[in-house]
């Protein structure tokens, strides 16, 4: 695994004519969780998508998991897990089946007893074979969960992780989120919740039309005294 799994200089994405990312610079090293906030159209998103190989940046140059971007794509995406709003399940196939469509893809070993792992840890046995229309919103999520954490990923990457999770998939995700760091993991967290960034991220960034406007560690700091840092850098 490298030391930095994301390394980004002067990103640029642009749809149509308007730049949603402009000559962003962003580090991630192995073991630290970076939260990214800013108001709506930010570019968090965007800038989240393009780590996550699923958008290619019109300009500069992006390395994630030692891979050039996109040529690399392929092999890096192998040490990515991604989470976002939509959680990605076919709808007809159960829990279970899509865990295993995952599994197939991704080439887990032992994959029958992974996927045993995380639909309990994940809370889902008891609606393992339950088609995943019928789940309720926050049942997908926490499926979702154990789909980025199947093969294991060096690297989390998280669109809005609580916004849909009951209580028990956020506790889930705080713990998963704290063991990233101790087992050298990495993690890049998109939020609009200011006050929840103290207990899941070491260093803060801030967006602000595209661009990063701040780039701060978080330790020591309070949740009130992050929310107005938050606030004065993007006034």
């Amino acid at each position: 695994m490298p030391d930095l799994l994301v390394s980004a200089r002067g990103v640029v994405h642009a749809y149509g004519d308007r730049r949603a990312v402009s000559a962003v610079d962003l580090d991630v090293a192995a073991g630290e969780r970076v939260a990214i906030a800013g108001p709506n159209g930010a570019g968090k998103s965007t800038l989240l998508r393009m780590v996550a190989t699923l958008l290619r940046p019109r300009a500069g140059s992006l390395t994630v998991m030692g891979e050039e971007l996109p040529k690399g794509a392929r092999r890096a995406r192998m040490g990515i897990g991604y989470l976002a709003h939509d959680p990605l399940a076919y709808l007809d196939l159960s829990p279970r089946q899509n865990l295993q469509l995952y599994a197939d893809l991704y080439g887990v070993p032992d994959a029958a007893d992974r996927i045993e792992e995380l639909l309990d840890r994940v809370d889902l046995i008891a609606r393992a074979e339950d088609p995943v229309r019928v789940l309720s919103r926050g049942m997908n999520q926490r499926l979702a969960l154990a789909r980025m954490l199947l093969h294991q990923p060096q690297l989390l990457l998280l669109d809005e992780p609580h916004a849909s999770l009951d209580a028990s998939g956020t506790a889930l995700l705080d713990a998963e989120l704290g063991a990233a760091r101790a087992d050298g993991r990495g993690a890049v967290i998109v939020t609009h919740e200011v006050e929840r960034i103290a207990q899941v991220a070491d260093r803060l960034v801030v967006m602000r039309a595209g661009r990063v406007v701040a780039d701060e560690p978080v330790a020591g700091r309070g949740p009130a005294e992050i929310r107005a840092r938050y606030e004065q850098v993007i006034a």
